[in-house]
């Protein structure tokens, strides 16, 4: 019998949704506000009287803003796309292959990600300083990739644990080697968790900033968390544009959430429940 849920629960959801979404709320306000009405008495205003897209004029022709929005796709498409090829045959290997020490070189693997940003920073400059990579896709590419993977192998562990070996068995019963069954019958059923990790890594990607504040100085390779912060001028802070630069950076990624939710929840419940 199902229980039927009260108007107390809607007033909560509705008051949840809203603390949640506030921020991109009055952002979204002030990137059409006029530059007068961001200060002072009228601030706190939530609506205008005089709407204006001028930030967003500002945003796309007074800076290079659709150039930091191209290399933070090009960072984030190719982190994602190595990171989970890679993850997906290492996740594989430990969730199906019977080895000494499996465990703890989980376990390893895991801890790579809990070491603070800032306590690497200096030595993985150093060292892309030394080997040329300074002010490229690559010297970004390399350093995202060795935070994402940890994470994105120990999520995809437990989508492949999930799956029934009786698979595997009927396909080497038919004569398939082990990576074709990896390839044909693994993969396939394993797609909700490899979706939600190339999500997961590429929004992570996409809003990194201290290693691109501190790796790519150069212009031509700022991504669009660095963009924005160097929108302050000399003597003021736009903030209007950058409201409106940040409600652009957001839109993409609220939009393919919004595309993509049933596979996110999919993927993130699908590991959970113990068959």
């Amino acid at each position: 019998m199902k229980k039927k849920v009260g108007p107390l629960f809607y007033f909560f959801l509705i008051a949840f949704v809203f603390f949640v979404m506030f921020p991109f709320l009055w952002m979204l306000l002030s990137s059409v506000k006029p530059l007068t009405e961001l200060f002072g008495e009228k601030a706190f205003k939530w609506f205008t009287a005089h709407p204006t897209l001028k930030n967003y004029h500002s945003v796309f022709f007074d800076y290079p803003f659709m150039k930091y929005m191209w290399n933070s796709f090009v960072v984030s498409s190719i982190t994602t796309v190595y990171t989970v090829f890679v993850a997906s045959f290492a996740a594989y290997a430990i969730a199906r292959l019977h080895f000494k020490g499996k465990s703890i070189i989980l376990g390893i693997v895991l801890s790579v990600s809990m070491f603070p940003q800032i306590a690497t920073i200096s030595p993985i400059y150093m060292f892309l300083k030394n080997m040329g990579l300074t002010n490229s896709y690559l010297g970004l590419i390399i350093p995202y990739t060795t935070f994402a993977l940890p994470l994105s192998i120990w999520l995809l562990v437990t989508f492949f644990r999930k799956i029934p070996n009786d698979l595997e068995e009927a396909a080497k019963i038919d004569g398939a080697s082990m990576f074709q069954t990896y390839w044909r019958v693994i993969l396939p059923l394993a797609i909700p968790g490899v979706f939600t990790t190339a999500i997961l890594v590429f929004i992570a990607a996409w809003n990194e900033f201290l290693f691109a504040l501190t790796i790519n100085t150069a212009d031509d390779y700022k991504t669009v968390p660095v963009g924005i912060a160097m929108f302050q001028g000399q003597y003021t802070i736009p903030w209007g544009e950058i409201a409106a630069a940040t409600v652009v950076v957001t839109v993409p990624l609220v939009i393919m959430v919004l595309l993509f939710q049933r596979r996110i929840v999919s993927g993130l419940t699908s590991g959970s429940v113990k068959e």
